[in-house]
């Protein structure tokens, strides 16, 4: 998959883009795609962390360890439950293992941005989940 056809997925919806570049990394690298994976985790131990899952959900927790198949560990975790109708609920999950073939996207969350969020107030639809 090219990078246009990854702005037009991101463009048309999360979960056009979710899955695109899901198959992208496999498709490019192959068995290769999860090294490349797993040593890109490495620079995310002890940080805070947003993984997407590819059923829609939003995990929010310290990345404490992952394995070569990407299940990830995490710690003192919650998810973000969205609403078009009310605040952003956040559920606590404590320590919390997610398998790899569940995460969609992984990034770091910038603490000190993320604790000035009024969660309370930010209404978004729920994502839907990845269609591979």
């Amino acid at each position: 998959m090219c990078c246009r056809q990854w702005a037009g997925a991101a463009a048309g919806s999360w979960r056009a883009f979710l899955a695109a570049v899901g198959a992208s990394v496999l498709a490019l690298f192959g068995a290769a795609g999860q090294s490349i994976m797993t040593s890109a985790l490495e620079n995310y131990i002890n940080r805070t962390v947003a993984v997407i899952t590819s059923d829609g959900r939003m995990i929010v927790g310290t990345l404490k360890g992952f394995d070569q198949t990407i299940n990830l560990i995490l710690d003192e975790s919650h998810e973000r439950v969205f609403s078009s109708s009310q605040g952003v609920e956040q559920v606590v999950l404590g320590l919390y293992i997610v398998r790899g073939d569940n995460v969609a996207v992984i990034g770091e969350i910038d603490e000190e941005t993320d604790s000035a969020l009024d969660l309370g107030n930010i209404r978004a639809e729920p994502l839907n989940s990845v269609a591979h």
